[in-house]
């Protein structure tokens, strides 16, 4: 495992660049579905593991919604782990998590009832393809998903589920 200071060394070699098309197009393989399963009324966001180009934030910003940022490296605001929000969302940064569970939680306290917490994350498909797959190449990923996982949770914490695309995974939490 990597050190924090060699982890957040790899990510300042990402080039997410806000005014980058490319990967606007890539995050609205989330943003869009988020957008669609979001009623007006929810407008309060998190975009939980930011990094250092909130390009996410801003698109939702773009489409009417007031989003809040954190990073442990990029914006380590522990303000905005005190709010709740109608949703929030992980773009490729759940692989990242020592431990998924602790984060998990926290999410499912930040969100309020109805809210969605959107996850984009490449899963992993069989044991087989596992050792030739690309995703866990990268050292600072270190927790892997399968769609069982995702059922799985969703199941026990009685949340709606969606698969929209092949990374990503909308859950819905229900009245409480």
């Amino acid at each position: 495992m990597l050190s924090a200071e060699q982890e957040k060394a790899q990510y300042d070699l990402h080039q997410n660049e806000l005014d980058d098309p490319g990967y606007r197009k890539f995050l609205s393989r989330l943003s869009v579905p988020l957008l669609n399963t979001l009623t007006p009324e929810q407008t309060n966001g998190l975009d939980f593991g930011c990094g250092p180009g909130p390009l996410l934030a801003k698109m939702l910003n773009e489409a009417g919604k007031q989003m809040h940022l954190w990073d442990p490296f990029y914006v380590p605001e522990p303000e905005a782990l005190q709010r709740h929000y109608h949703f929030v969302s992980c773009t490729e940064a759940i692989e990242h998590f020592v431990h998924p569970a602790k984060e998990w939680r926290l999410w499912l306290n930040l969100l309020l009832p109805q809210g969605v917490l959107a996850l984009m994350t490449k899963r992993y498909i069989d044991q087989d393809s596992f050792s030739s797959w690309h995703y866990k190449n990268d050292p600072t990923h270190i927790s892997f998903f399968h769609q069982r996982t995702f059922e799985f949770l969703a199941q026990r914490d009685q949340l709606e589920l969606e698969f929209p695309a092949d990374d990503v995974v909308l859950f819905k939490k229900r009245n409480t």
